[in-house]
């Protein structure tokens, strides 16, 4: 991976290359306005409540296996990853279902409602995290500059995922599927970075992040 400006450039060229519409990009801006926000919530927050929250969580975290925290996410993040299971390149059979349903305007709605969801730390731990496996996994994420991308505390940005406090095996699941090439990214740079980490380290480095101390709480839209 290269520097931030690099690579903030490489992954604005990938997601023009996935061919989403003026309109999808147009609406999915990174911090939306707070009339926008206003006018999403109320039709999409009871929509998020009846057909997301089931999985999520009503707060955007759920202790379902394999399900990600929407909680914190970012608003441009999250339209990708529905624009990319509406049109069948993420391959989750749920997900796709639901997704193919939306329209442009939805996938808007939906987002910008997903980003007034403010992080929730993840529940305390029953014992204390392995301090060695702690301390490798943050030597991983630096070696590896994941916090080049994600940004120091892990809460990313834009186009770019909260990952710190992200359920471990969701984590695994997205860093094996990067590694395999099964999950796309807008640019190879996830791939790319993963592919040069041992298998038992992405482990490491998930369990570390899943763990990350200093995930902060994301501040209200303005």
């Amino acid at each position: 991976m290269k520097r931030a400006g690099v690579i903030a450039k490489a992954i604005a060229a990938g997601f023009m290359a996935l061919a989403l519409s003026s309109a999808i990009a147009q609406g999915a801006k990174p911090a939306p306005s707070a009339a926008s926000a206003a006018s999403a919530q109320p039709s999409y927050a009871q929509r998020y409540a009846s057909l997301c929250a089931s999985c999520h969580g009503a707060s955007g975290r759920s202790d379902m296996a394999g399900t990600p925290v929407l909680a914190g996410q970012h608003s441009f993040y999250a339209i990708t990853q529905l624009f990319l299971f509406r049109e069948g390149r993420r391959d989750n059979p749920a997900m796709t279902a639901v997704a193919k349903t939306m329209t442009d305007a939805d996938l808007r709605g939906f987002s910008e409602f997903i980003a007034t969801l403010p992080a929730v730390p993840a529940p305390a731990a029953a014992t204390p995290p392995d301090a060695a496996r702690m301390t490798r996994g943050q030597a991983l994420a630096q070696e590896h500059r994941c916090v080049i991308c994600h940004g120091a505390d892990l809460s990313g940005g834009q186009q770019v995922p909260r990952i710190g406090q992200q359920h471990e095996d969701y984590l695994q699941l997205s860093l094996q599927g990067f590694r395999t090439g099964k999950r796309p990214g807008y640019t190879q740079a996830m791939g790319e970075a993963v592919s040069r980490i041992a298998p038992d380290d992405l482990d490491t480095l998930a369990y570390y992040v899943a763990r990350f101390p200093g995930a902060p709480a994301k501040p209200p839209p303005k």
